[in-house]
């Protein structure tokens, strides 16, 4: 193989028990005598290499890389990818996990008294790189079966604003606070109240200003494993900003939080930075990323094979050069299209036939003493309604009533509209892979219509043979975003169908969305956090506003400009549109644009 390939074997999916070994029997160097895909026990230093060993190695010497390929075409459960390192790539990777394993190449640099973003797609490194900053993971700089030490990776970064930092974390004088990714494994590694937890890690006596600023001094009394996603998501947030440390890294700050969450989190760890401290924040939401961020590292490369993280770029430039899929330093495309904003929400269906009409509707919970009121509407054909507003406000009370999972109090719903429906938590059931799960909730199954808008823009294909159970959060979603538009139906009705995915696949969600509501000339409600995924799809809005998990009330769906107006007033931030790239960015609170907007009453961008 070539110095700019690499050979990836999943070790997930190579399942040598199912199939006769088409790889190795049909690879052109094997056949004429060589050992080049072989079985992992007859491999040198076996104990050295993950997996089975009756699982397949694949030689990088002997392989002659992408231009043959024979063994990804003739491997049944799609486990093997042969994948061309870019050209311009000189250096050998910063870390390693094994032989015919990823590869990550690069670190970010924070820096004092910044905030440094780090944005790429899922399975690209960056939670691996991260996991080298806090000293988790020891980089080995591609020697798997033996680490050279970290004194070589820091002398391999020598003159960089990398050296100090790994120097001082090999001395151990780096106190790093980081909040992991996965918030919802806190409940089985912790115990006890939320308020004895958090002052426990209280280092900076900040703690009581941290729970009234994320408005969690109700919860503090509460055990930890009774908490939701986002309140989950606040106490490590709390957590980690009440250390004393060198470095604060957040690796992910807003999944399960709603906008105004997203707000109060973005504004406290930016005046946090201001305070001469190091942050490290990786984000898939790119407002929130576009006004934390200070400078930005861009990940890309190939989901579980390698990846690449590039050197610095100022947040508007890296956001923008990411957007339009080529990164112009490095003179490298990584995406095939751009992902593009229109100057005003398409408005397709605002003059269109009505198709579901609403009453006046009342719904209130003894249990909870949560009530709420959702005026006269409607939904109209050919468009998409974005539905916005904060977690515990109704929206997914207001979506059950319209589907007829729940009966209003007052009020009347026609629900013998045949409703396809994703709810807010994503059930998958069935033993099936998905193919067959997908196939037998969809007519237009394998139709060039169906692979084209559908399995095309949510990724499907290396998903197909996986078995539904062992899917991830992401995968999950992307799975019954597809089912939801596959069925034959009335109303599409999607609640946040963004949560867990980057920033490539809600966008290729937003899109199948979209081109189904056209192409069925039917009406779709959209209930999301993500203001961008919002501002792709929607031509009507339909705010919620009130007091979260006591009383909430929802407006009529009203035009993008309308009810994003009043949405946004209620934030007190304000939006412009990129000069470059027609996205929305969020001003700088108290800056001049933001001034001059508010002082217009004009809160959504033009």
């Amino acid at each position: 193989m070539t110095d700019d390939s690499v050979a990836i074997v999943d070790l997930k999916r190579c399942s040598p028990h199912k199939c006769n070994y088409e790889c190795a029997n049909n690879c052109p160097p094997n056949r004429a005598g060589k050992d080049c895909i072989i079985k992992r026990e007859d491999a040198e230093e076996p104990e050295k290499l993950a997996g089975a060993p009756e699982q397949v190695r694949i030689s990088e010497q002997i392989c002659l890389g992408e231009k043959c390929g024979i063994c990804v075409k003739k491997c049944p459960f799609d486990a093997i990818k042969i994948i061309n390192l870019p050209a311009e790539l000189e250096e050998d990777p910063v870390h390693r996990f094994g032989e015919n394993m990823f590869r990550l190449y690069g670190l970010p640099a924070p820096e004092e008294g910044k905030v440094t973003g780090v944005l790429g797609p899922n399975g690209i490194g960056k939670t691996t790189a991260v996991k080298i900053l806090t000293g988790d993971i020891e980089p080995n700089l591609g020697s798997y079966r033996s680490s050279p030490g970290l004194g070589k990776v820091i002398s391999k970064h020598r003159g960089t604003a990398l050296q100090d930092h790994l120097k001082r974390l090999d001395e151990g004088e780096m106190d790093v606070a980081w909040k992991p990714e996965a918030v919802d494994l806190i409940p089985g590694r912790f115990e006890g109240a939320v308020g004895e937890l958090l002052e426990s890690a209280d280092q900076r006596g900040v703690v009581e200003d941290l729970l009234e600023d994320f408005s969690m001094g109700s919860i503090k009394d509460q055990e930890i494993s009774t908490l939701s996603g986002g309140e989950l998501q606040r106490s490590a947030l709390i957590s980690t900003l009440s250390r004393e440390a060198d470095i604060y890294i957040f690796d992910e700050v807003t999944p399960y939080l709603d906008i105004k969450q997203r707000m109060i989190a973005a504004r406290t760890i930016r005046d946090f930075a201001e305070e001469d401290k190091t942050v490290l924040v990786v984000e898939h939401d790119l407002a929130v990323l576009d006004m934390i961020a200070d400078s930005l590292h861009i990940s890309y490369g190939e989901p579980g094979v390698y990846g690449i993280v590039t050197q610095p770029k100022s947040t508007r430039i890296g956001i923008n050069q990411y957007l339009e899929g080529f990164l112009e330093n490095e003179n490298m495309r990584i995406r095939e299209e751009s992902i593009k904003f229109e100057e005003h929400a398409p408005r397709t269906g605002e003059n269109s036939e009505m198709m579901v009409k609403f009453s006046r509707l009342k719904k209130s919970y003894i249990d909870s003493e949560f009530s709420l009121e959702v005026d006269e509407g409607d939904l109209r054909l050919k468009e998409v309604v974005g539905v916005l507003g904060p977690n515990g406000i109704g929206k997914s009370t207001f979506a059950e009533l319209i589907a007829g999972e729940l009966e209003p109090d007052e009020g009347d719903v026609d629900t013998s509209l045949d409703i396809s429906y994703k709810p807010q938590h994503v059930e998958l059931n069935g033993n099936s892979d998905v193919k067959t799960y997908l196939r037998e909730r969809s007519e237009d199954f394998g139709s060039s219509y169906w692979d084209t808008e559908i399995s095309r823009p949510l990724d499907l294909e290396e998903l197909m043979d996986k078995d539904i159970e062992t899917l991830s959060g992401g995968e999950r979603q992307r799975v019954s975003v597809a089912a939801c538009l596959s069925r034959e139906a009335e109303l599409y009705l999607l609640d946040e169908p963004s949560a867990h995915l980057d920033v490539e696949q809600r966008v290729g969600a937003a899109r199948a969305i979209r081109k189904n509501a056209e192409r069925r000339s039917l009406p779709t409600l959209v209930i999301d956090h993500d203001v961008y995924m919002i501002d792709l799809i929607a031509d009507r809005l339909q705010v919620f506003e009130g007091i979260p998990n006591v009383r909430g009330r929802a407006s009529p769906p009203k035009g993008m400009e309308e009810g994003m107006n009043h949405f946004l007033k209620n934030l007190e931030i304000t939006f412009r549109r990129d000069q470059d790239t027609g996205r929305p960015r969020i001003n700088k609170p108290g800056s001049r644009k933001d001034r001059e907007q508010k002082k217009k009453n004009e809160y959504y961008y033009r």
